[in-house]
């Protein structure tokens, strides 16, 4: 229940902007509220502002609400090392906000790559997270082939798209296959070539491409793939904004990847074989800790990870919420915000103390 004093509801106390350390030097974060922690982690292309929706809500119902910019983003540090964005790094990070805040557990909810970080958290450290809510992306135990095979095997696989063609060394004609999204990261450089000179323009396509209403239409080039010397914002939608997606919100997100470049971002995916090796020891893995998880009907995560829901109780057996949005895209927390909070705040709500 929210606080409440004599004279009726408590007031909510505006968000605070703080900076803490951390192993990768700072933490920025942003808080609101008092009570048990609930620490939210966003994904990728974001900031702590994806959060903007959930903070005054989940604050206003007795918690203490806190945002981060993820290592690589915003005011938070950005190490120069490649290697110095690999997921254990990351779990670091978030076990010292915790403990800079003076708390000795939270619930952590992530999107997206937060996602990632948040199960690996508390998969990795159950004596800090107790619970975790995962948004967008379904939770899938370390082990398994080596990613960058997995991602190099997804090339081409989009059905009714044909690959490039390029001339053979003879007078033949050969067709190669679609590079997935994934492995067009991972060499430093190359996608910051396409982002950097327009940021603004190329955040504004990405976001379209992932949401519902604005995504292609089934049979058009799909923006999770990149043809033969082509581009992912070549796929995007042009000269259109999802519905949950402002002028203003684009100009906060933007200003901050003009300000810090997306390096840091884009460093995350290119360590996934590191990560790979680094959990080794937890492969195969189940998060026995009270978990959730939220994902968007039209989500193509959802459909490349159908598998992953399905193995839910075996992988997440402290499961207790599994929600599936109709009509909903990648971001589901700033998609459908109000429908979001109702299920994080009953989920928090049925969490032992």
């Amino acid at each position: 229940m929210p606080p409440t004093t004599d004279s009726g509801p408590a007031a909510v106390p505006a968000p605070t902007h703080r900076l803490l350390p951390s192993p990768a030097g700072r933490i920025h974060l942003v808080e609101q509220g008092s009570g048990p922690l609930v620490l939210l982690l966003h994904g990728f292309p974001e900031t702590w502002y994806a959060w903007r929706h959930q903070l005054p809500v989940l604050a206003s119902a007795g918690y203490r609400a806190v945002a981060i910019d993820v290592r690589g983003y915003g005011r938070s540090s950005k190490p120069e090392a490649v290697e110095a964005y690999r997921m254990l790094d990351l779990v670091e990070d978030a076990v010292a906000v915790v403990e800079g805040l003076g708390e000795r557990s939270a619930v952590v909810v992530g999107h997206d790559w937060g996602a990632t970080i948040a199960a690996m958290s508390t998969l990795t450290r159950p004596d800090v997270f107790r619970a975790v809510g995962l948004l967008g992306v379904p939770y899938t135990p370390p082990g398994g082939p080596r990613p960058s095979e997995v991602f190099a095997l997804m090339g081409g696989a989009v059905e009714g798209e044909e690959p490039g063609t390029v001339e053979g060394p003879g007078a033949e004609r050969r067709h190669l296959p679609q590079e997935f999204y994934v492995s067009y990261f991972q060499r430093p450089g190359r996608a910051e070539a396409e982002m950097e000179p327009d940021v603004r323009g190329w955040l504004a396509g990405f976001y379209a491409a992932l949401s519902a209403g604005t995504m292609p239409a089934p049979g058009a080039p799909h923006p999770h793939f990149v043809g033969a010397g082509g581009t992912l914002r070549e796929r995007f939608p042009v000269g259109v904004l999802p519905s949950w997606l402002t002028e203003r919100d684009l100009d906060v997100f933007a200003g901050e990847f003009e300000r810090t470049g997306m390096t840091g971002a884009l460093n995350r995916y290119r360590n996934m074989d590191r990560d790979w090796a680094d959990l080794a020891g937890h492969a195969g893995a189940p998060i026995t800790r009270p978990s959730l998880f939220i994902g968007g009907e039209r989500d193509a995560s959802l459909a490349w990870l159908a598998d992953a829901v399905k193995a839910y109780p075996e992988t997440l057996p402290g499961l207790l919420g599994s929600h599936i949005l109709d009509g909903c895209g990648h971001f589901v927390q700033q998609e459908r915000p109000q429908e979001t909070n109702r299920i994080l705040l009953d989920w928090l709500a049925c969490l032992p103390a």
